[in-house]
């Protein structure tokens, strides 16, 4: 093929000017495939909104007001609307994904003509994906990054869908041998699955002087971070619990989340609430200042992938406590890049204790993550899609 691959990106999680940190590594990922001469993509980001009154509340109306089509930092991005019902019917969502983007897909498709789909994530993004390609006859990939494996995959009525999809699709990616592991366990050929790990901006995730950024937010003991979504499988009570054994720490938690109002409540019962901050969400330049400060970064998730939060902590100099979770022990092969854990408040002050008892060069901890970059995300990327679309 002479000409770029056409692409058709289909992602549920997407940044957007209400929630720009969401689903950034799904953007970072296109706009690397999308900066090829090889590659054309364009984007479409199902927007799920409940129906009256629910539509009311703030985060949907928020939501509501996106823009159709933009351009999001230089990529071609649609935001057609679904209808869901929050917290029921999952099982369903791909079928309101596809009628509700159907028109779309097939007014772009007679503009351009895509020659493959590829779906960000397994659920609901990839049965979506399916019932594209079927229809356009033209390949589709699907990748696994975490949850939609070991949450959706579980679920009945889902795991159906997944398993179909699979058996579907041309491609399949996991983003670390771990995933690919319990993406088998759910009956998928290992033969099939390619690992696909993360990208990395290592200019931006960089070592600072963490003194001179400590002094300039006001901070003069240790400080820890918790980078993501304030959910209950993110596990951040556990380290709001560690944080009474560290009376002269403080606690970055940059995300938000349905928990927000419990942790809060939390930290005010454990008398710890003036030594944590909640920031909310941050753009990605501002979290990378603050990750490269702290001492440590701790997200003891109840399951992940290979959380990105991971990859650019250590790019940052900052050793990292981690659950066993996903592929923990892929990226952490050594003591200097930080502990793996039990999900306890114990083992969370015991690691912190051994790190900042013996805290390790900043240089030595950035090592651990040499090999990661967009570059070579997409260089496997175009590989793989180029042998698909012939």
């Amino acid at each position: 093929m002479t000409r770029p691959l056409n692409i058709l990106t289909l992602s549920t999680l997407f940044p957007n000017a209400q929630t720009p940190g969401f689903g950034i590594f799904v953007e970072r990922q296109t706009a690397e495939l999308n900066g090829r001469p090889e590659a054309n993509v364009t984007v479409i980001n199902p927007v799920g909104l409940p129906p009256w009154p629910l539509n009311l509340l703030p985060r949907y109306r928020q939501l509501k007001v996106l823009p159709s089509h933009e351009i999001w930092n230089g990529l071609k991005v649609f935001r057609p609307q679904f209808s869901l019902i929050p917290g029921l019917g999952g099982s369903r969502n791909p079928d309101r994904i596809f009628h509700a983007i159907l028109p779309l897909v097939r007014q772009l498709h007679a503009e351009s003509g895509f020659d493959l789909v590829d779906a960000e994530f397994f659920y609901p993004d990839g049965p979506v994906a399916m019932r594209i390609s079927e229809m356009l006859d033209i390949p589709f990939t699907v990748k696994a990054r975490g949850a939609d494996i070991h949450y959706w995959g579980a679920q009945s009525g889902c795991k159906e869908q997944i398993t179909k999809a699979a058996e579907q699709a041309a491609g399949l990616l996991a983003v670390s041998e771990a995933l690919r592991d319990d993406m088998v366990k759910l009956g998928m050929d290992r033969s099939r699955i390619e690992v696909h790990y993360t990208g990395l901006d290592q200019n931006k995730f960089r070592p600072v002087d963490r003194a001179a950024v400590k002094s300039k937010i006001g901070v003069s003991g240790p400080l820890f971070i918790t980078t993501g979504a304030l959910i209950a499988r993110k596990n951040q009570a556990l380290v709001i619990e560690a944080m009474t054994s560290f009376p002269e720490a403080t606690l970055l938690l940059a995300g938000h989340g349905e928990k927000e109002a419990s942790y809060r409540k939390l930290a005010a019962r454990l008398g710890v609430a003036e030594r944590i901050r909640f920031l909310g969400s941050l753009s990605h330049d501002a979290l990378a200042g603050l990750v490269a400060a702290a001492d440590i970064s701790i997200l003891v998730s109840k399951s992940e992938g290979l959380a990105n939060a991971w990859v650019e902590a250590l790019s940052c100099g900052t050793p990292i406590i981690i659950s066993e979770a996903g592929g923990a022990r892929e990226l952490l092969r050594s003591p200097a890049a930080g502990r793996i854990v039990g999900e306890s408040p114990e083992e969370i002050s015991e690691a912190i204790m051994s790190i900042l008892a013996n805290p390790p060069a900043q240089e030595t901890v950035r090592s651990a993550v040499a090999g990661f970059s967009w570059q070579t995300n997409g260089d496997q990327l175009i590989r793989l899609f180029t042998n698909l679309a012939k």
